[in-house]
């Protein structure tokens, strides 16, 4: 019996979706990402159903495609934005400055003016001389702040402490916000992407909740925001709860902390709307061994680190997957296709591939919408971007 799990489509598409990319890709030449916009239609509306108190601002990082874009602004969507070239985007298919955060706390002078002159007034921020170039650039702007957080060690793909303050500094940046003449809007937060501890969002809410009562006590400012970031997570290997299991206990959360008379929730899905929408096909180039005795396999494909799988760095985000080849499982180490040494996605994890795997033959990572495309390389050993087709 194979110790490793074997891959069923089933688990993570419906059949007639699944037949449906396949035939799509059938002609195409690997490496590429199918994204079937009818699944992020319907996670976007589950989003809604299971957060109907919130303001959904998609995360545009996660994939910035027209397609997605102009899917999710006729759905209503706002638009959290981490450049200058991200709000062209979002602009460019019409969307308003009045559905954009620019969401980014480490920002140049010229783009903080440029989002301004175009409408944007509303801005992340985590240091004073960030929040001091808003008030210059932006004046009268809404300003929220980021704080650090606890937990997210327990997400897959944890945040570092690039991003955030502590507690005590978020609450005298919003005091300086509001002498500076900027608007102190809110508080973010971020429990970190791939989130599987629901109790981590409770922690969160429980700090933002102190700052909201300090600033109102202390120097008669009302936060009328709590930005909740992302973090919900997409279906991978592992499995996780159901979306509506999440915004249970989140309500929950607030409630308890904010009573009935919830501030206004932000919420910035971006992997939970768009992973589980893409399917990323490649072809197996080399099957070689180490030596004559070596007992396991590498599998060389043409898609890798570089060409929009970095979130396999460390082994965090493990893919689905899957082939069409049925022989027994056994254990491989599986590696992408450039002269780099640091192009291998799967090594430490036991990741079993059918015994029968052949050069030639396609090997389809589910769950690939999301960080994808725009995590490939330009022009890395002359490989171009990965290519994506929208249905």
């Amino acid at each position: 019996m194979s110790q490793f799990q074997s891959i069923d489509v089933a688990d993570y598409y419906d059949a007639q979706t699944f037949k449906r990319i396949e035939e799509f890709a059938k002609d195409k030449a690997t490496p590429f990402v199918v994204i079937d916009t009818s699944i992020i239609a319907k996670q976007y509306d589950d989003m809604v159903n299971s957060f109907p108190y919130a303001d959904v601002y998609y995360a545009v990082k996660a994939n910035p495609a027209a397609e997605i874009l102009t899917l999710l602004k006729d759905k209503g969507s706002n638009f959290d934005i981490a450049s200058i070239y991200e709000l062209d985007m979002v602009m460019n298919v019409g969307v308003t400055a009045d559905r954009v955060s620019y969401g980014n706390t480490i920002k140049k002078r010229q783009d903080v003016r440029a989002f301004y002159e175009r409408g944007v007034r509303m801005y992340a921020s985590d240091s004073e001389a960030d929040l001091r170039m808003i008030a210059e650039e932006a004046p009268g702007s809404r300003i929220y702040v980021r704080i650090l957080t606890e937990g997210t060690d327990t997400a897959d793909w944890p945040l570092s402490r690039k991003f955030g303050c502590q507690n005590e500094m978020a609450y005298e940046l919003l005091v300086l916000a509001n002498e500076l003449g900027l608007e102190p809007y809110g508080i973010s937060f971020h429990v970190g992407s791939q989130q599987r501890d629901i109790g981590a969002w409770d922690s969160a809410i429980g700090k933002v909740k102190s700052i909201f009562d300090r600033l109102r006590d202390e120097h008669n400012i009302v936060l009328k925001m709590i930005n909740m970031g992302g973090g919900f997570p997409a279906n991978y290997i592992d499995k996780t709860n159901q979306l509506g299991v999440y915004a249970e206990q989140i309500t929950h959360f607030l409630k308890e902390d904010f009573g009935d008379d919830l501030p206004q929730i932000i919420l910035e899905p971006g992997r939970s709307l768009i992973s589980n929408a893409g399917v990323l096909v490649s072809e197996v180039v080399l099957i070689s061994k180490k030596s004559y005795t070596a007992l396991e396999r590498w599998v060389f494909t043409d898609v890798g680190k570089f060409s929009g799988l970095i979130e396999t760095m460390d082994e965090a985000i493990k893919f689905p997957i899957f082939t069409h080849k049925q022989g027994e499982l056994e254990k491989c180490v599986i590696a992408g296709p450039t002269c780099d040494s640091a192009d291998i996605m799967y090594e430490h994890y036991s990741y079993g591939l059918p015994n029968d795997l052949a050069i030639g033959d396609r090997m389809y990572w589910l769950t690939a919408g999301a960080y994808t495309t725009t995590y490939s390389a330009v022009c890395f050993n002359g490989f171009p971007p990965l290519k994506d087709y929208y249905l």
